[in-house]
């Protein structure tokens, strides 16, 4: 169904049902697709939970590019949805342009913490300091002493992910290398894992042997290459652990589906303002299941626990990329 049919069909029906139900809320995925396996996905699934527990639905649609996001932002408005929620961090504008034109509905985006927006839930996590549990295990690991970073779109966002990852691999190692690429610099580089393989092939044959994937729907390639080549990977966003069991030593989990739930639980009532989760907040962290138990040793797991309490105590400070632009355990 085109993005056209879909919103239109959902401005028709919300006509239709006016005054005799709650609005529902609508959720506007970012490019990649809502089945990427990472940021989208998440979103999906604190959808999905909403909706088992509660029985209600929810509008949505995948964009297929930059130019159907104000019109998205638009349609699902007139047509009543509240609150509308957006993923990515280039909503940014439309949502500058168009919220204020609606301002009895509430607009929830994730990634985005800078807009002076009445109407708006800002969104957004300390992906830094779950980089840095991730990237202490993968130095921990890592039997070479290098170790990969593959990001998506080179913007400072990827590059906070990878920030933190060095800072704490650093911690373990000191003399760890650290080999980081990004996908692109247009949005085409969340969804490509043909790229996020080569990128993968490249990296082992300068000797990395776990390799840390921040790049959305593209990182389904450089997992499925590491598990072929026969090295680790760390996923993103969402648990990946499960897409090739034994071979993925962890993810770092961002919860991008907690900050979706928690937005259609509040419905109309849902807070505006700017919100950051952090391991505090349990927004981020790292994912251990069976999937990846054999892999995560007790001393792994014991000097990661320690390092997350002593960041959320002020013990360590990870630096953030934000700060200066610049990151300086790592050159991009």
């Amino acid at each position: 169904m085109t993005l056209m049919k879909s919103l239109m069909g959902a401005a028709a029906t919300l006509a239709l049902t006016a005054g005799t139900a709650l609005a529902e809320p609508a959720l506007i995925f970012d490019l990649g697709g809502k089945f990427d396996k990472s940021f989208n996905e998440a979103a999906f699934n604190g959808a999905s939970r909403w909706a088992e527990e509660t029985g209600e639905s929810f509008l949505e649609i995948e964009l297929q590019s930059d130019a159907q996001r104000e019109q998205a932002l638009r349609r699902f408005a007139e047509a009543g949805a509240n609150p509308v929620i957006t993923m990515g961090f280039a909503m940014a504008d439309p949502l500058s342009t168009v919220a204020p034109d609606y301002p009895d509905t509430k607009f929830v985006v994730v990634d985005v913490s800078w807009l002076d927006v009445e109407n708006l839930r800002q969104v957004s996590f300390a992906e830094h300091e779950g980089s840095y549990l991730v990237g202490m295990m993968a130095a921990m690991a890592s039997k070479t002493g290098t170790i990969g970073y593959i990001g998506g779109m080179d913007v400072p966002l990827i590059r906070h992910f990878g920030c933190g990852y060095a800072q704490g691999a650093k911690a373990v190692n000191p003399d760890i290398k650290i080999v980081a690429n990004m996908t692109g610099t247009t949005p085409t580089a969340w969804n490509d894992p043909v790229k996020g393989s080569e990128l993968t092939k490249a990296q082992i044959s300068q000797g990395a042997d776990v390799i840390y994937a921040a790049a959305g729907g593209t990182g389904v390639g450089v997992l499925q290459t590491a598990a072929d080549e026969g090295v680790l990977s760390i996923g993103v966003d969402s648990n990946q652990n499960h897409l090739h069991p034994g071979k993925v030593l962890t993810s770092m989990l961002k919860r991008v589906d907690v900050a979706v739930y928690e937005a259609m639980k509040a419905g109309e009532n849902v807070e505006t303002g700017v919100f950051t989760m952090g391991l505090a907040e349990n927004g981020v962290g790292y994912a251990l299941d069976e999937n990846n138990a054999e892999l995560v040793t007790d001393e792994m797991k014991a000097a990661v626990d320690d390092a997350r309490q002593k960041i959320i105590d002020g013990e360590i400070d990870v630096v953030s990329y934000y700060e200066n632009d610049s990151c300086p355990a790592l050159s991009f």
